[in-house]
């Protein structure tokens, strides 16, 4: 189990007990923060959000209050007498991670969302019949020519099995097997 939640602005892979460094947060040493921006988490199925997810939250204690390594940052303009060296520590802040929390209300929101989306049809499983490179997808499958006559009789098919379904949306299969119970139809436009 782990998640991808975003800390101090930047996005971090966290799992239960892991220690990392981030930015410098606010807080004393020995104290509790959580973290509710979580854009994915993975507890036996992965969930994305959409910025994030509702209800996860990533639960840490902060251990120490550090400054990373010195960073040199020298510059020179060469022929021109110019050097300038600087230097720059980051202050960070070290967390440990004590917990992610809140699967159990998120997969309850969550079934309550795939029985709603069980009704409505991604893009994908769909065909859209004013794009000519699906209807060829088709044509091509059943092994029929993609052509100008072919692509139309498709789409007054398509229509018809729409009427005849009472859908607005018709899915891959409907279209192919629609093809095969009317592949006189095409046949006849090759002859």
């Amino acid at each position: 189990m782990f998640a991808i939640v975003e800390i101090a602005g930047l996005q971090y892979k966290v799992e239960q007990d892991q220690k990392l460094f981030v930015n410098r947060l606010k807080g004393d040493k020995g104290g509790k923060v959580s973290f509710d921006k979580v854009l994915l988490t993975v507890n036996g199925a992965i969930t994305v959000g959409a910025p994030a997810v509702n209800g996860i939250t990533v639960e840490a204690e902060i251990l120490d209050h550090v400054k990373a390594d010195k960073v040199i940052v020298f510059k020179k303009k060469r022929r021109k007498g110019y050097k300038v060296k600087n230097g720059h520590r980051q202050s960070l802040t070290q967390i440990v991670i004590t917990g992610i929390t809140g699967f159990e209300g998120g997969a309850k929101k969550a079934a309550k969302k795939e029985t709603v989306k069980g009704e409505v049809l991604s893009d994908n499983a769909t065909v859209n019949f004013s794009e000519d490179h699906e209807l060829n997808y088709h044509l091509k499958k059943n092994n029929l020519s993609q052509s100008k006559e072919n692509r139309e009789t498709l789409i007054t098919l398509g229509k018809a099995v729409k009427v005849e379904l009472e859908k607005n949306i018709l899915t891959h299969e409907e279209v192919d097997a629609a093809i095969i119970k009317n592949i006189d139809q095409f046949k006849a436009l090759n002859k």
